[in-house]
C-alpha cells in the first residue's frame, strides 16, 4: 500500500536532524528496542487521532492508508507534528522516501529510530 500524494503534501517541511553518533547528544535513545518504539508510536496515533482502539490493537505492519488504519492526509499531518515534538526531528513534505516511511507504523518507526533527537 502506498501513501497518497496529498498525504505525503501534507506533512511540514522543515530540516531533518541525523541519527546521534555515540557519545553525541541522543546517543543513549538507540537503547529502545524497536518493538517499544512501535508501542510508543502506536499509542502516540491512539491519543493524537482519538482512535477507538488501544495501541496493542494496531498492526505494525498494516498500512496505514487504505484497508489498514484508514488514515488520510489530515491524519498523517497530525502524527507529523505529533511525532516532531515527541521525538525531535521534523517529517518532511518534500521528502522523497514518504511514502516508504508512511507505509506502516514498523517502517515508521525505523525513520524515527534513526532520525530522532530526544
Amino acid at each position: 500500500m502506498s501513501v497518497s500524494p496529498t498525504a505525503s503534501a501534507a506533512l511540514p517541511a522543515a530540516s531533518t536532524a541525523s541519527a546521534a553518533a555515540p557519545g553525541a547528544p541522543g546517543a543513549h535513545l538507540a537503547a529502545q528496542t524497536p518493538e517499544a518504539l512501535e508501542r510508543d508510536l502506536a499509542a502516540l496515533f491512539v491519543r493524537a487521532l482519538n482512535l477507538e482502539m488501544t495501541a496493542e490493537e494496531i498492526d505494525p505492519t498494516a498500512p496505514l492508508f487504505g484497508d489498514g488504519l484508514g488514515l488520510d492526509s489530515i491524519d498523517i499531518l497530525e502524527v507529523a507534528l505529533e511525532v516532531s515534538q515527541r521525538y525531535g526531528f521534523q517529517l518532511r513534505s518534500d521528502d522523497e522516501n514518504n511514502q516508504k516511511i508512511f507505509q506502516n507504523l514498523r517502517s515508521l518507526a525505523v525513520h524515527v529510530a534513526q532520525h530522532r533527537t530526544q
